[in-house]
């Protein structure tokens, strides 16, 4: 905070100096006044002095830009109600902005290189102790074994009590991994001391705990929450309906032609139904362009397209070539069975070697915690087509699990650009 502060006053009284000829101009002090109070409010609202911001660069200095942009709303917001901003010089104003920025990202650089000299790379000091459980092994804690040191959670023994309380004095972090027998005692141990204290429970990493919940008389395991909250569903569903709206109205006469040509071909059926999987393990009917012959039509999807697939009619050969098969998914856009951009839905016959997908991994259900998609990250990097060995399946998979590690609408924007490029792949067939 004091860094903070010396770079505001420094900064603007340089400005000053270099603008109006001298450090202390009335104009210059009055918008310290202002903006030194609501930057500091402003940070310490935004967690711009945080353990984090002094163990990670990006993250202080991105924390301490989003509290100047704050800031800066606010003292234009104070300005205008008192009508003081024609006080206030535009050209000095942003040009202390400039550099008070530079400065602040300069003293983080340097505050981030005196804490890993002098603290390591981590701000925290963490313990662990080793009680006779499950190895753990955390990089930069201390590690100690319990029983070279006589360590024991007796909630009974004031000296032993005073002893574990020696060995956990200015730790910020202490885990304990030992067996089910003495986590309770560990655990009154850790309620009575002024620490933020772990038991290591083998069954949390087995199961994706992501937390805990206490209700009336029972305790639960938290194992999963939705991966977008109201807000970020509600934005995804309004780019869906926009671009695929906008999409189906632009591509009308395409879609008319191409249905016109599937039709004149052999006479059959436009599209072609088959159950998928979709948000919620779900199933829903995805629509496409018939691309194969009518007799030859696998519901199931138990087998692959293949390149020389003597399923595929002439046109379907085209239109799978160009990706232009998959055009009638707007409609399970629109429906809201599925997104623009997701994890592309499966059929639930379809194979990875001589194995369902789900079988493969157990990860793969994680999928259908997102409504599938027209495209997705596994599409622009190339994974699709046949997946004639699991391999085929599992860089899909990991590529579809990273797009559900934290969704932004920009991302999202990234991936319908890329999908451009790959329209036309070798492997669309």
């Amino acid at each position: 905070m004091l860094a903070d502060g010396i770079a505001i006053v420094g900064a603007s009284m340089l400005v000053s100096l270099l603008y109006f000829g001298h450090a202390y101009d009335s104009q210059t002090l009055q918008q310290i006044y202002l903006y030194l109070p609501l930057y500091w409010g402003a940070a310490l609202m935004t967690r711009t002095y945080s353990i984090q911001s002094l163990t990670s660069l990006r993250y202080s200095q991105s924390r301490s830009m989003t509290a100047m942009a704050l800031a800066l709303t606010l003292m234009i917001f104070v300005a205008f109600f008192t009508k003081s901003s024609e006080q206030f010089s535009r050209v000095s104003t942003l040009a202390s902005l400039v550099v008070i920025a530079g400065a602040m990202a300069w003293a983080r650089a340097a505050t981030q290189r005196l804490i890993q000299s002098s603290c390591g790379p981590t701000a925290k000091n963490v313990l662990v102790i080793d009680d006779g459980g499950a190895p753990v092994r955390v990089p930069h804690a201390w590690h100690i074994d319990s029983r070279e040191h006589r360590l024991r959670p007796d909630r009974n023994d004031p000296h032993m009590l005073d002893r574990l309380g020696m060995f956990m004095t200015n730790m910020d972090r202490v885990i304990v991994t030992c067996p089910p027998e003495r986590r309770k005692d560990w655990a009154l141990v850790f309620k009575g001391s002024n620490i933020s204290g772990e038991i290591v429970d083998p069954e949390v990493q087995e199961l994706g705990v992501l937390g805990a919940g206490r209700g009336h008389g029972f305790g639960s395991l938290i194992v999963s929450v939705g991966p977008l909250g109201l807000r970020s569903r509600a934005v995804k569903r309004a780019m869906d309906l926009a671009i695929a709206g906008s999409a189906t109205v632009a591509l009308a006469p395409l879609l008319l032609v191409v249905a016109l040509m599937i039709w004149l071909e052999d006479r059959g059926p436009v599209f072609f139904m088959q159950q998928r999987q979709g948000r919620n393990n779900r199933l829903f009917w995805i629509y496409k362009f018939r691309s194969m012959r009518v007799e030859k039509l696998d519901a199931a999807g138990a087998r692959s397209a293949s390149k020389d697939d003597d399923r595929i009619t002439r046109i379907g050969r085209f239109i799978r070539k160009t990706s232009i098969d998959e055009l009638p998914q707007l409609l399970n856009v629109l429906r809201g069975d599925m997104s623009i951009v997701g994890p592309r839905p499966h059929a639930i016959g379809s194979l990875a070697g001589q194995k369902r997908f789900w079988e493969v991994d157990p990860r793969y259900l994680l999928r259908h915690s997102l409504k599938p998609g027209l495209t997705g990250l596994a599409q622009i990097r190339g994974l699709r087509g046949a997946t004639d060995s699991e391999a085929d399946l599992s860089s899909r998979l990991q590529a579809d699990l990273e797009y559900l590690d934290g969704w932004t609408a920009i991302r999202d924007v990234r991936i319908i650009f890329a999908t451009l490029t790959v329209l036309v792949h070798d492997r669309a067939f």
